[in-house]
């Protein structure tokens, strides 16, 4: 016997309950759903009436999961691509500017450990950070390797 036809809601509640979404990629993925009459926008709007639908609840979480291993330019691209725009994405980025060179360094020990011994090995070492999104100053900065204890 086949499973029951879910609407629209406890689809969209579903969705919801695995990992927060961006209104735009819910509506998306609702859109595929939608049969004639049903409204998407009105149920999204319902959703983040009853705040189970935030904007802010899903850039914390999609900076949580990408932070430790992108750069500033790759997560706020991905923000963008999600449709979140102006203030918000702002103070996101002013708040991700001060631990990127914290992050690229972490990202760059973990996949070389050591300084690079020739240009060659730089060059793959600065192409790997900068693919990852970190900015030029940042990934110099990690590059330069961990002090050393004893100096302290």
């Amino acid at each position: 016997m086949p499973a029951p036809q879910l609407s629209l809601k406890a689809r969209a509640l579903r969705y919801l309950s695995m990992r927060e979404h961006s209104r735009l990629e819910l509506g998306r993925k609702l859109a595929r759903h939608a049969e004639e009459g049903d409204d998407v926008e009105a149920l999204l709007d319902f959703l983040e009436k009853n705040n189970w639908l935030s904007q802010e609840r899903f850039a914390e979480s999609l900076i949580n999961r990408r932070a430790a291993r992108f750069g500033n330019s790759r997560v706020m691209a991905e923000l963008q691509s999600h449709g979140l725009k102006g203030e918000a994405l702002d103070e996101i980025k002013a708040s991700l500017a001060d631990s990127e060179t914290a992050r690229a360094s972490e990202v760059w020990q973990r996949k070389f450990g050591t300084v690079a011994a020739d240009a060659a090995e730089r060059a793959k070492q600065m192409r790997f950070l900068l693919q990852r999104g970190f900015s030029q100053r940042a990934a110099r900065a990690a590059m330069q390797g961990a002090p050393d204890d004893d100096e302290l």
